[in-house]
């Protein structure tokens, strides 16, 4: 089994232990003796303190020695690379060392690699697959429902279903991407650019006004400012595109403002009118508080500072804070 010590190993183990114990021992009888022989007159107090310092050091030899072990590991862990692991560097230091606690922790460290190993070589084999797998079906169901809009004989019914289709379709294609992001340890593999925030807002606010047809709930960019960004637009995107969407889920009616400011995006829902609003709406934010989960967990990941609170008026406002903001000539 992975990670378990052979059974050699287990009957030296505490080796280490016991050998530093026995030297601190023989160290405190010398001590002993000849303190003993000082004050008795059978050595003369030089030839005591010698002894002493000679035993201690002697105790101090033995355990550096002891030590190199742990000394020679750590040195191979400073330069550890957990996407590379040195599995033959574990296998060298735990061919040369016979002590039980050494070859233990070193055969424990061997399992821990081979799962990081195996847990990294997933997370690439799931958003390899997953990329394709899952936007495959999606773009055929986008291609599908845009032949199908184009029939004429379609019936009201169908037009309603064919829209709830698209609707649906575009929330999955947001929540495929926002979850191909989140699934990398890392942030390889994200292009970065330069970029103007204000133009990949306008698409995702456009995206968002196809989710509210038939809806009395009107989708207002507000662009009093605007700023560029050297990082990647599709995390920007899908960042901004939850928490859109967490407030067209969150309201019944009214008006939604998304606001550029400098070095900031700002999500503000509309007030609360009447105690029965006020109960769909935190009944609603109960049971679509996922696109919000997502979006904390991409700020917290990219460094995007995101803070909600309520105005007066019970309007609610999620800021999202951009610490290097560029002017857009840049």
């Amino acid at each position: 089994m992975e990670g378990r010590a052979p059974q050699g190993t287990r009957r030296r183990r505490g080796s280490f232990r016991a050998r530093v114990a026995i030297v601190f021992a023989l160290q405190t009888a010398v001590v002993v003796i000849a303190s003993l022989m000082a004050a008795n007159n059978v050595a003369p107090i030089g030839a005591a303190i010698a002894i002493m310092l000679c035993s201690g050091g002697l105790a101090w030899l033995a355990v550096s020695r002891e030590w190199i072990p742990v000394a020679a590991l750590a040195r191979l862990l400073e330069g550890w690379d957990p996407d590379r692991p040195d599995m033959e560097g574990l296998d060298r230091e735990n061919g040369r060392r016979a002590d039980g606690d050494v070859s233990s922790l070193i055969h424990g460290l061997h399992g821990l690699a081979a799962r990081i190993e195996g847990f990294g070589e997933r997370e690439r084999n799931f958003t390899r697959d997953a990329s394709h797998e899952l936007r495959s079906p999606l773009t055929v169901i986008k291609m599908s429902s845009d032949m199908l809009a184009d029939e004429t004989e379609l019936s009201d019914f169908g037009h309603r279903s064919l829209e709830r289709i698209r609707r649906s379709t575009r929330e999955l294609e947001a929540l495929v991407e926002a979850f191909l992001i989140l699934s990398r340890e890392s942030d390889q593999g994200l292009a970065e650019e330069d970029f103007v925030v204000n133009n990949v807002l306008r698409q995702e606010v456009d995206y968002a006004r196809e989710l509210i047809a038939g809806r009395p709930v009107e989708l207002i960019l507000d662009e009093p400012a605007s700023f560029a960004l050297h990082a990647s637009p599709r995390v920007f995107a899908v960042l901004c595109g939850q928490l859109i969407r967490h407030a067209l889920q969150q309201t019944d009616q009214g008006t939604i403002v998304v606001t550029v400011m400098p070095g900031s995006v700002s999500v503000i829902n509309p007030a609360l009118d009447t105690p029965e609003a006020g109960s769909r709406r935190h009944a609603s934010v109960d049971r679509h508080g996922f696109d919000l989960a997502i979006a904390r967990r991409l700020s917290d990941r990219f460094q995007w500072p995101l803070e909600l609170r309520s105005l007066p008026g019970a309007s609610r406002i999620a800021s999202v804070r951009f610490p290097h903001p560029q002017p857009v000539e840049a």
